[in-house]
């Protein structure tokens, strides 16, 4: 079950804070493996016009994809200013977030159209590069399972309106075989089931008897960055079995 809008918003602010902790005193020159070719200054750019972005879109409920740049969107050229900027952006959206109703409806790219999806949305953006911050300075990295359990179900919700700007998703077809992803902490076993002309998800519990031609499994936290792209089949903490053609169709079409 979905968590509420100011539940997301709570989370979401917590993620927000955490990564600004991170990249407060750090050197933003340094690079982000888990991003080929950029730094951190360029994490900081990216998430903080990523927030003003979706602020300007629910601010104005917009009916239709509106871009940065005619929202008025400005990146700082000083990397001196890109800490209080962000911060900025990430107060202001959170204000515009919790002051608006969940249910009004608003364009999104994802199958939820209304204000709700923006929060859940930018909780896991969040968190998904606050990982990328804590990697790129060399510590240890790690979502809660309560974030990351909601972030695999959202994960799949919106992979098939992800196929708009990531055009390898399509290629998840197959015949009707399976690949399970299993959270070995918290229970949420979602099935991918790839069909000739699309792919369809099913939440199972953990325990169950539906067959599966190749299963994913891990801590939850695990399993979230796993499908995030920042866990690979071959480290710790993932576990993987079944069909090796179709785990590899897997990792080779699912990047978001």
């Amino acid at each position: 079950m979905r968590w509420d809008h100011i539940r997301y918003c709570d989370a979401a602010q917590n993620e927000m804070e955490s990564f600004a902790a991170r990249v407060r005193d750090a050197d933003l020159d340094t690079p982000v493996p888990t991003c080929p070719g950029w730094s951190l200054a360029d994490l900081v750019r990216h998430l903080g016009r990523v927030h003003r972005w979706a602020g300007g879109m629910v601010e104005r409920r917009v009916r239709r994809r509106v871009g940065a740049r005619e929202l008025g969107v400005v990146i700082p050229d000083d990397p001196a200013e890109l800490r209080p900027w962000f911060e900025e952006g990430a107060a202001a959206l959170l204000r515009t977030l919790r002051a608006a109703d969940p249910d009004e409806a608003m364009w999104a790219w994802g199958a939820d159209q209304h204000v709700r999806f923006w929060g859940r949305r930018m909780l896991h953006e969040t968190a998904v590069h606050r990982c990328d911050a804590d990697l790129a300075l060399g510590a240890g990295t790690g979502v809660p399972a309560d974030v990351a359990d909601d972030g695999i179900t959202e994960f799949a919700a919106n992979l098939r309106s992800a196929a708009a700007f990531s055009p390898k998703i399509d290629n998840l077809r197959g015949d009707g075989t399976v690949i399970a992803f299993t959270a070995s902490d918290t229970g949420t076993r979602m099935l991918l089931r790839l069909l000739p002309d699309r792919f369809a998800w099913t939440r199972t519990d953990r325990g169950d008897d539906v067959r599966a031609d190749a299963e994913i499994s891990g801590a939850a936290g695990d399993l979230y960055l796993f499908l995030w792209g920042r866990r690979r089949l071959d480290d710790p903490g993932i576990k993987a079995r079944g069909d090796e053609a179709l785990l590899t169709l897997w990792t080779e079409n699912s990047a978001v």
